[in-house]
């Protein structure tokens, strides 16, 4: 019989070893099989990742390179442009096979594309798999046969569409390890870990890296916070939020393990969790409708959806995106969001939204501005959830919040943090101030001020618009360009 040569596993998104179809598609094709990880640069494959999604990126690749050792599978990295990396290696380890699991970003597919072509052309055997998606973007229909511009049509055709979402499991181990000393990069050297300064202190108190640490947030989340889920998601300070999206971000997990572990969950709950399990699987779908979205309309990162918008008159203002970005912009919910975000890579989703309105509507900045610093800040920075998400806020994406919707910062504290916990925790120097009014400091009465430790515009600022005159002004511009 003749012998099986090497084949090479491509990693990208997807940087597990369970639930790993190209991984296992390689290991059961018998011979020995190396790992590649590609830092794409100057924009090949992708878009550069944000400084905060580097860091996690350091570390996901190091629990990467533990699991796939248990295996017998070496993990080989380099830097440099995909379609003259992968030939070469492939080339130098004398692969026969080339797999991965697929991407979405269109400059993505054209980057796999031309690989593709490069080492058909060598008669290496080229396949590709999902390993990210519950459902792909070709696999979900209108009747007429385009794409979904709308989410709950999208979801009910994604649910109906009997895609299986069985995950599958650890790979047997590789029966033959061959190493290649010297053909691969240190990850140090790769500098994705801050040093001077060393602004990480706050992600590494929050997240851990890998599989293991990807099943424990999960295991967490559905013993302690799953029940009561479809409504204490809304609610910053309760436990009801899952963690899980930087680990689906660079695929410790896959969707498919999510909702999996979800299932069971809910099945043993005996009817209990039900409703939970629906809201938390739209929201699994909704991010593969984001992937949809990017996958039909490419310049979703950086153009309007809706045209119209292109002749929306945002403002250039420095000093409001300034406040904005530090949270000092004198409303407790927003400076607790956009703190959290620069303490922990992450923030809590119905936050996310206000900060998002606030960015755009009160301050009538573009859209883009405020997916960019979330891009940079945020450690589940996802190419296709950030910007289909900001246009979604912003009201110039596709199945978008009416123009109308602007959240009021005040009540959507009182309504959602009602306890102040939350804005306690991040914004602790107006924290003595009583429920009634601490989403609203400005309202305080001098002696509660000063009782409470605080000078306006001093140890807190002053809010840096108002909000009647903010809405008035934003639903004017809106309307503007409704025609």
């Amino acid at each position: 019989m003749n012998s099986v040569g090497p084949s090479l596993v491509w990693f990208r998104n997807d940087l597990r070893v369970s639930d790993n179809p190209a991984l296992s598609a390689a290991i059961d094709r018998g011979g020995p099989v190396a790992g590649l990880y590609v830092l794409e640069l100057g924009g090949d494959g992708g878009r550069p990742l944000g400084l905060a999604a580097l860091w996690k990126l350091h570390g996901a690749l190091e629990a990467l390179r533990e699991a796939l050792d248990k295996i017998n599978v070496p993990l080989i990295l380099k830097r440099g442009v995909s379609a003259k990396i992968l030939p070469e290696v492939a080339g130098q380890i004398e692969a026969e096979a080339c797999f991965w699991n697929r991407r979405y970003e269109p400059s993505a597919i054209a980057a796999d594309k031309r690989v593709m072509e490069i080492l058909k052309a060598s008669k290496i055997d080229v396949r590709s798999w999902n390993g990210s998606l519950m459902v792909e973007p070709w696999q979900v229909k209108t009747k007429s046969g385009g794409w979904f511009k709308v989410f709950t049509p999208f979801c009910k055709a994604a649910r109906a569409a009997g895609v299986d979402l069985s995950p599958i499991g650890v790979p047997s181990v590789a029966l033959e390890r061959r190493d290649f000393p010297g053909l691969g990069e240190v990850l140090e050297d790769w500098r994705l870990i801050p040093k001077s300064p060393d602004w990480a202190g706050g992600l590494r108190a929050n997240w851990g890296h890998g599989e293991e640490a990807a099943r424990s947030r999960l295991s967490d989340f559905l013993s302690d916070g799953f029940r009561g889920y479809s409504e204490g998601r809304n609610f910053p300070a309760k436990s009801n939020v899952s963690g899980i999206s930087p680990y689906l971000r660079f695929g410790e997990i896959s969707a498919r393990q999510t909702r999996h572990a979800a299932l069971i969950a809910a099945d043993r709950a005996n009817g209990y969790l039900d409703s939970d399990f629906e809201v938390f699987e739209r929201e699994l779908y909704w991010r593969d409708f984001s992937y949809n979205l990017l996958f039909h309309a490419d310049e979703l990162p950086t153009s309007n959806f809706q045209a119209k918008f292109d002749n929306f008159p945002w403002r250039s203002d420095p000093s409001d995106f300034d406040a904005w970005s530090k949270g000092n912009t004198g409303y407790p919910i927003v400076d607790a969001g956009m703190r959290q975000l620069w303490e922990t890579g992450w923030m809590h989703n119905r936050v996310r939204m206000i900060v998002a309105s606030f960015l755009t509507k009160h301050l009538m900045i573009d859209w883009r501005q405020g997916e960019s610093w979330f891009w940079d800040t945020l450690i589940d920075a996802d190419a296709a959830s950030n910007p289909s998400n900001w246009q979604w806020v912003a009201g110039s994406g596709a199945d978008a919040a009416p123009y109308f919707r602007i959240f009021n910062p005040i009540s959507q504290g009182e309504k959602f943090d009602g306890s102040a916990e939350y804005v306690r925790r991040w914004v602790p120097e107006i924290a003595t101030l009583p429920n009634k009014i601490i989403h609203a400091p400005w309202v305080a009465s001098a002696t509660q001020l000063e009782e409470a430790g605080i000078q306006l515009g001093n140890t807190y600022p002053k809010p840096i618009v108002d909000h009647s005159a903010a809405r008035t002004r934003a639903l004017s511009a809106y309307q503007s360009i409704r025609s």
